[in-house]
């Protein structure tokens, strides 16, 4: 457990940072879920060798490896000790994260993050992939139809080449500061389809982080002992926990 949270941990620590970009973020999941794997296939033998050194250490008995391994009451199986504790404990606990990694960030997930990826303006966008971007736009049949596809994908070539010869380009940090200097500099009426796919991206994880929060919250409101709580006392009571902070600066009197 020690070394499964030793490289789960590392990936929420900074998925919490506030100055992770999209491309980065998708690399540590991809990366985490790979050394989730390696570990699957040769952690077992790694550990063992560490446990058996733990156990003398401190004068604990151990159980022969190789020996039939001993169930519930005291009844023999047809199995051995590695058997179960391998695959039956060790596979089954790192296949558990393995699932949840997957459930939490699926392909399609994963990808959207990439193809947000290619608009970050770092390093005078070094990222940037028209066929991404273009990707991405398909995403959203509502906001984009086939005309506006054909038109994005004329604005994306001529906002690339525009940008990377343009020297107040060249120092953004990311995709926030982008949409600043395009207002700032006129380039949004310029290549409006090119700033509602960035705007589309600036607001995709803020509205999921959203979503989440409220749904953490409502299960610590609506408990056992509230669930027959009313949909306008509950929707009160979410509005107050999500917006604490808002909330803590308004004064008493105002209430």
């Amino acid at each position: 457990m020690y070394d499964i949270l030793r490289l789960t941990g590392t990936l929420s620590k900074q998925l919490q940072r506030n100055d992770l970009y999209n491309i980065e973020s998708d690399s540590m999941v991809r990366g985490t879920m790979e050394a989730l794997q390696s570990f699957r296939n040769t952690g077992f033998a790694s550990i063992l060798p560490k446990v058996s050194s733990f156990c003398q250490t401190h004068k604990i008995n151990t159980l022969y490896i190789e020996e039939l391994y001993i169930g519930a009451r005291s009844r023999k199986t047809t199995k051995t000790n590695m058997l179960h504790f391998e695959v039956e404990i060790f596979n089954t606990v790192v296949d558990m994260q393995l699932t949840e990694y997957r459930d939490r960030f699926s392909e399609t997930s994963t990808q959207l993050l990439e193809y947000m990826g290619a608009l970050s303006p770092c390093d005078s966008f070094a990222q940037f992939d028209k066929s991404k971007l273009l990707k991405l736009g398909k995403l959203y049949k509502y906001d984009f139809d086939d005309s506006d596809m054909i038109d994005l994908e004329g604005q994306l070539e001529i906002f690339y080449h525009s940008c990377i010869k343009d020297e107040r380009f060249t120092t953004l940090k990311g995709i926030s500061d982008l949409s600043r200097l395009m207002v700032s500099t006129g380039k949004h009426r310029f290549y409006p389809l090119v700033y509602k796919l960035i705007k589309l991206a600036l607001i995709l994880p803020v509205a999921t982080a959203s979503v989440e929060i409220c749904f953490s919250k409502m299960k610590l409101l609506k408990t056992d002992l509230r669930n027959k709580i009313g949909d306008d006392l509950l929707n009160d009571a979410l509005l107050c926990n999500v917006e604490t902070k808002a909330l803590a600066k308004v004064e008493n009197e105002k209430e």
